[in-house]
């Protein structure tokens, strides 16, 4: 079975061709992931799509306070 991790991704790549459904799922994602996981897909977001969704990944995880639980 996968991990809820590797489901967003899945999610994140097949919206990514959408400016508007990709930060609707990603913001959705986070709420949804915790910890080390969101570490994780913050990581991999930016090596998948930093070239096309800098912007958008920079405001999603910025609202996102590491070492707590979840967005601020």
């Amino acid at each position: 079975m996968a991990s809820m991790l590797e489901y967003v991704k899945m999610i994140l790549q097949k919206v990514s061709f959408d400016r508007q459904l990709f930060e609707k799922e990603l913001k959705k994602a986070l709420h949804t992931l915790v910890g080390d996981e969101v570490k994780q897909l913050k990581s991999w977001c930016y090596a998948q799509f930093g070239r096309m969704y800098r912007v958008v990944l920079n405001r999603c995880f910025s609202r996102y306070r590491f070492g707590r639980t979840g967005l601020a």
